[in-house]
């Protein structure tokens, strides 16, 4: 049998630096969860207020702060990983090789396949400091606009866990599941479309030409598949048959054979 590929990022360790607030390492969680990465490091953490609010935050994640992994010096976390990946927002000289997470996401999952990689996030208040820069093999700074270019702690992991996750490519998003319109198709729905119109007096016969060009024009855009055109089709027959069969009693009437 055919061994499954293993997922690069079950070897991400997101690592969180002197945290001052629970809510921020539940809020992580959270995002980290969200795209597939499930393991959390605290560096010396410096906890001002109790987990409830962490706890509250991660929401269903709470799995990730109970087996977070603890440990009393910066260094000391990231002693086992092949590659530290450190978040910084600030500049300076030994700070210019900073690229953006979604520019070395892949060179990041290539290193993961090969052993365990910290992606650190800073303090709060400081962020990393510059002995935690120096240590780092890769440093990562999230675009943002240069007027304001503080990120809430969380919101940093989540975007970064995010371009990891898509750096994957293990994400497919949905596909259409009805075949495209036959033309046939297509065109018995104008012809359903032009009669019920006539019929609810939206448009009289020596017009109908002219404005019927616009009504091909709005379905050529929308209407792709057949599951499109069946129900545009069942819509315009049970407005011809509701106009020409008026309910005697005021009551609401249908007509079976004029929905399908």
């Amino acid at each position: 049998m055919e061994q499954e590929t293993q997922n690069p990022l079950d070897n991400i360790r997101i690592v969180l630096v002197g945290t001052l607030y629970t809510g921020n390492v539940g809020s992580a969680c959270r995002a980290m969860a969200n795209m597939g990465i499930r393991r959390l490091r605290l560096a010396a953490p410096n906890l001002q207020n109790s987990w409830e609010e962490g706890n509250r935050l991660a929401v269903h994640a709470t799995e990730l702060i109970e087996n977070r992994e603890e440990f009393a010096t910066f260094e000391e976390a990231v002693a086992d990983c092949v590659a530290v990946v450190g978040t910084t927002a600030r500049g300076g000289l030994y700070r210019q090789h900073v690229r953006a997470p979604r520019d070395c996401a892949a060179d990041i999952l290539a290193l993961a396949a090969t052993g365990p990689v910290a992606v650190v996030f800073g303090r709060e208040d400081k962020g990393l400091l510059n002995e935690e820069v120096a240590q780092c093999t890769h440093l990562i700074r999230i675009p943002v606009d240069e007027g304001y270019t503080s990120i809430n702690l969380a919101q940093a992991v989540l975007i970064t866990c995010y371009e990891l996750f898509t750096a994957t490519g293990r994400y497919q998003p949905p596909h259409e599941k009805a075949p495209p319109a036959p033309q046939g198709q297509k065109m018995q729905l104008m012809k359903m479309w032009r009669e019920m119109l006539e019929d609810i007096g939206y448009m009289d016969e020596q017009k109908a030409d002219h404005m019927m060009q616009g009504i091909h024009r709005v379905f050529s855009r929308g209407v792709v598949t057949k599951d499109d055109a069946a129900l545009l089709l069942g819509v315009a027959r049970q407005a011809v048959w509701a106009h020409r069969h008026p309910a005697l009693d005021g009551g609401r009437r249908t007509s079976e054979e004029f929905r399908t």
